[in-house]
């Protein structure tokens, strides 16, 4: 009887105007959040920069770093073939997930001048995103894009990839001087917790690796601009590192790959392992695990798990699922599932790190910088304290792949910088401080040639040249903004794998 009366009382209210008084205080949810604070936004474009599995499907196959025997839905650069359904998420990834809250994040802290940090901390990490996007694509939308919530522009048109690194360049050099620690500090950033010193040393070394990209295209601004990330300080110690870490809530997107569905079926390159392996270099140790005598998938058990450098062998590119079998049986194997992979233990955990900016990296371009004569200072030392920083770097990953000091040092007083051939050994080490960055691994290489490697031989290639130059659009941008597309190929060059983004000559 109660229930009804209440009902009744309801019901009776609907048609009587004095039940109208505070009908909207009513209907309003006092703890919903009115404003987002800019903050959680760029949080969430750095978080959203983690690397996604295109890197191994494309970016680290292409460089010969990892390779799949495997068609169907995993045919990708181990074919040498045009899969859309992986060239395209870095795009997805990016765009919607890193632009557009950069873009925003931009906007709404522009009005407050309080916040003038956080604007150009998201312009740095907008830059390094648009970076990613134009190495891995080409021309891009660049002015226009990630604006379509603030007005509406939901076809933003594509610019040139020359237009986009000069801007990128004005941004980084803007934003990274512009950065001011009397300013309000930005506590909620999850990257450097509002550390205005550590953004303008990230600033700068984006700004390095903006600049070391046009040596082939550019030489006059190549040259001035690393000289002004030199001036302005990079990132040369760990510590700095731009780092994405992971947990048990947001996983490492490689590391959950490759302990889910496609455990069994990435391997280390057998150019990569073999690089490694006669060097002696003791990363091997750090990042490869073998499962010995595996017949089969189920048998990669931590039983038959061996990370010993010694016994490390990497697989052959040109082979299917099908002559994959044949070449592991002649290589003494007892199956392919007994090649060797990056350990699921460690570099590639579900809860590993992504190393997406480093002291190993930009010391070894400022040995090249330093090689050039652009900068002041030992290129081979520059050299050696790369190699150092990326070795000491793996203790990061997981304290097991942690290398001795002693381990360290050996390696470096066994490969000192030869000036003949310098060039080739800083980017072939660059290739190795990269790895598990797939999209900065894949453009360095592309921009440098360097490491020398032979071409995938597998005979069912889409491709006319020897290796893959940029990945493709989208079906979805080519069906949804096709005009912008069209004049974007129509400059850029045929929307396929052979095509060069403008910086690679």
């Amino acid at each position: 009887m109660k229930k009804l009366l209440i009902l009744s009382g309801i019901t009776l209210c609907l048609f009587t105007t004095s039940c109208d008084q505070g009908f909207d205080e009513l209907n309003t949810n006092p703890t919903a959040a009115t404003t987002v604070n800019p903050a959680f936004l760029l949080n969430n474009a750095v978080i959203n920069s983690s690397h996604v599995n295109t890197t191994l499907q494309y970016d680290m196959s292409i460089v010969q770093q990892t390779v799949t025997p495997n068609s169907g839905v995993l045919a990708g650069a181990n074919f040498n073939q045009d899969n859309r359904d992986y060239t395209q998420q870095n795009w997805l990834r990016y765009f919607p997930e890193v632009i557009r809250y950069t873009k925003t994040a931009i906007d709404l802290a522009s009005k407050d001048p309080a916040r003038s940090n956080l604007v150009n901390m998201a312009r740095i990490w907008q830059a390094h995103g648009f970076m990613v996007l134009t190495d891995t694509y080409g021309d891009i939308p660049y002015s226009e894009a990630g604006v379509g919530f603030i007005d509406g522009n939901t076809k933003p048109k594509y610019d040139a990839q020359e237009a986009i690194y000069k801007d990128i360049i004005k941004e980084l050099t803007a934003a990274s001087a512009a950065l001011d620690a009397s300013k309000p500090k930005e506590n909620a950033d999850i990257l450097y917790q509002g550390d205005i010193a550590k953004w303008k040393k990230l600033g700068y070394s984006l700004l390095l690796r903006a600049g070391m990209r046009l040596t082939e295209v550019d030489l006059t601004l190549a040259q001035a601009t690393v000289k002004a990330a030199f001036a302005g300080g990079v990132i040369e110690d760990n510590a700095n590192n731009a780092v994405i870490r992971h947990n048990a809530n947001y996983q490492n997107s490689l590391g959950s790959i490759l302990n889910g569905t496609e455990a069994n079926n990435y391997y280390l390159a057998a150019p990569f392992v073999n690089y490694l392996k006669s060097n002696d270099d003791p990363r091997l140790g750090s990042i490869a695990v073998r499962y010995v005598n595996a017949a089969s998938g189920p048998q990669q058990i931590p039983a038959n798990a061996v990370i010993d450098p010694k016994v490390q062998i990497g697989m052959p590119f040109g082979f299917d699922n099908g002559g994959i079998v044949a070449q592991a049986i002649k290589e003494g194997l007892t199956s392919f599932y007994a090649y060797s992979q990056i350990d699921k233990t460690r570099l590639a955990k579900q809860q590993a790190p992504m190393f997406l900016v480093t002291a190993g990296m930009n010391k070894l371009y400022l040995a090249e910088a330093a090689q050039r004569g652009w900068i002041t200072g030992s290129a081979a030392d520059y050299f050696s304290a790369g190699i150092r920083a990326h070795m000491e770097q793996m203790a990061l990953y997981d304290e097991r792949s942690a290398i001795p000091k002693a381990a360290i040092d050996a390696y470096i007083a066994t490969h000192p910088l030869v000036a003949a051939t310098a060039l080739e050994q800083i980017n072939t080490q660059y290739w190795v401080a990269s790895f598990m960055n797939g999209p900065e691994s894949f453009a360095n290489w592309r921009r440098s040639s360097f490491p020398k490697l032979t071409p995938n031989p597998f005979p069912g290639k889409s491709i006319k040249g020897n290796f893959i130059n940029r990945l493709t659009y989208p079906n979805s941008e080519i069906s949804v903004n096709s005009e912008n597309v069209q004049a974007a190929i129509s400059r850029m060059g045929a929307d396929d794998l052979d095509t060069k983004v403008w910086w690679d000559k």
